[in-house]
């Protein structure tokens, strides 16, 4: 990913308050927090509200009283009885803003918890979406379908469950998670998950910290089938391609009828990729969107692909995991009247921030770092998509049962309205879910 800017969540990461399962996982606190390790987090606290104080792009903070919220964290780190805790409250301080893109990124761990499953909101409930081969949750019988009804007592919900992957794997990864799940067939299950943990390399900067964290290891990662009826399906991880890769995958659906862009999953990326592919689908220049920032606002434009750019059917797929720039180039499709979108409503995390990289000491330096809000994106309908999404013209989910069953019928029927015919059976086998090599 190039520049510094994201018009995307770049992270797995949809913030929501974290008051409540900061208190459900509180009995779990374990190591006690030393008087340094306290001034440390204080001085997080601190150094990270002067960056917000200063970049955020809505200067008012929304109306918040900033420094009474920054009071209170520092009074609740100085009775944190771990340095989880006082963590927990540096990101909660920032959390007051309710914004996808502005979050704490803790000092990182020297290891990684892996669960061995994924799960996803679709539509309203939240489904194991895959169960990593010779994983814990796969000895103990879980399987892809599997409704997971709660996680230590929390049903997961879409303003919750980025939350909870946030807190499970990056501020305080857990040993296990205690879930209730039901199968399709209304099979309750109440087990205990047990994460696999593995050491981490030494991470270099933040950047390289946040990929750790990935469920993918290579953003700009592409895979395509050409099929019959002149109709191309395309699906990538994150919108993160290098100068001219975009239109290097354009150039396979060149000869194509219709192209279907499967977003499900993608969490977007660089700025500079979105207006690439949007680019690929007009040949005149295209206004994206207004960025709003602190000085003022400013066209964020898409230039024209003149003779070369895709003529044909367009047919963009979304679902609960396609955030920031998925969700922006979804939008554009639908008010330019460029093509069809269709699946679930999105994620509603569209801003654009910038990382910040921080250090604490000099012969036992701690690394920690921020994602700040810099612009928000308004949309030519005068809408922002923050906490609203992308509605599909076409809402099509999958159900427990299709998810067991390995079929797919968003992209069934993605490729019928492109002029295509495929079964869902054989449209679930197109993009196999793909785990991260160890």
């Amino acid at each position: 990913m190039r520049g510094q800017k994201f018009a995307v969540r770049a992270m797995l990461f949809l913030w929501a308050p974290l008051t409540l399962l900061c208190s459900a996982r509180g009995q779990q606190e374990q190591p006690k927090i030393a008087k340094f390790e306290r001034d440390e987090v204080q001085q997080m606290l601190s150094t990270i509200s002067d960056d917000i104080k200063k970049h955020y792009y809505d200067p008012k903070l929304h109306g918040i009283d900033w420094g009474a919220n920054v009071k209170n964290s520092q009074q609740r780190i100085d009775n944190a009885a771990s340095l989880n805790r006082g963590l927990s409250e540096v990101a909660a301080a920032l959390d007051v803003l309710n914004d996808s893109h502005t979050f704490f990124l803790p000092p990182p761990r020297p290891y990684k918890h892996d669960y061995g499953w994924r799960i996803l909101m679709i539509g309203q409930k939240c489904y194991v979406t895959g169960v990593q081969p010779g994983s814990d949750p796969e000895k103990k019988g879980v399987k892809r379908g599997d409704e997971v009804v709660a996680i230590y007592g929390i049903a997961p919900a879409r303003d919750n469950l980025w939350k909870m992957n946030f807190v499970h794997n990056v501020l305080r990864p857990q040993p296990s998670l205690r879930v209730s799940l039901l199968s399709p067939l209304g099979e309750k299950k109440e087990l205990e998950i047990k994460a696999k943990i593995r050491q981490l390399p030494v991470s270099e900067g933040i950047r390289d910290y946040l990929w750790e964290f990935r469920d993918v290891e290579d953003l700009s990662r592409f895979r395509y089938h050409n099929l019959e009826g002149g109709v191309m399906v395309l699906k990538f991880p994150g919108f993160a391609f290098a100068p001219g890769q975009v239109d290097e995958v354009m150039k396979n659906a060149r000869d194509d009828q219709a192209f279907v862009m499967d977003l499900r999953g993608n969490g977007g990326g660089s700025v500079e990729t979105l207006k690439e592919f949007l680019s690929n689908f007009f040949d005149r220049e295209v206004k994206i969107c207004d960025r709003v920032r602190r000085d003022g606002a400013k066209p964020m434009l898409a230039k024209s692909g003149g003779k070369d750019a895709f003529k044909g059917k367009l047919i963009v797929l979304l679902n609960s995991g396609s955030a920031s720039a998925s969700e922006v180039f979804a939008r554009v499709v639908q008010l330019e009247k460029r093509g069809t979108v269709i699946g679930d409503r999105s994620a509603g995390a569209v801003m654009e921030a910038r990382p910040y990289q921080y250090h604490i000491g000099f012969e036992r330096e701690v690394l920690y770092g921020a994602s700040i809000t810099d612009a928000d994106l308004i949309m030519t309908d005068g809408k922002s998509l923050e906490k609203v999404g992308v509605m599909p013209d076409e809402v099509l989910i999958p159900t427990g049962a299709d998810l067991a069953a390995g079929r797919d019928p968003v992209m069934a029927r993605a490729v019928e309205l492109a002029g295509g015919k495929i079964t869902p059976e054989a449209a679930g086998k197109l993009f196999p879910l793909e785990w991260p090599k160890e």
